[in-house]
């Protein structure tokens, strides 16, 4: 389905933050959360902790997405 993005609060490095993403991106990173026996919180620290160390870093949301894409592409 598609659906215009949904703005949630979310928790980084003791700073909330608020992200943007389509309900099927939620849902994603909600379920690898649960993978990881995390919170979607530490998830997004985690995600965004290696975004930053790239050499020209994405925004947080285009990070979460690409993030989300390459789990989904890795074989198992």
């Amino acid at each position: 389905d598609y659906a215009p993005p949904t703005k949630r609060s979310v928790l980084i490095a003791g700073h909330q933050t608020s992200i943007s993403l389509e309900p099927m991106f939620w849902r994603a990173l909600e379920a690898a959360a649960r993978l990881r026996g995390c919170p979607v919180n530490a998830l997004v620290t985690e995600i965004d902790a290696v975004r930053l160390d790239a050499e020209q870093p994405p925004n947080l949301t285009s990070a979460i997405r690409q993030w989300l894409f390459q789990q989904r592409s890795e074989p198992d």
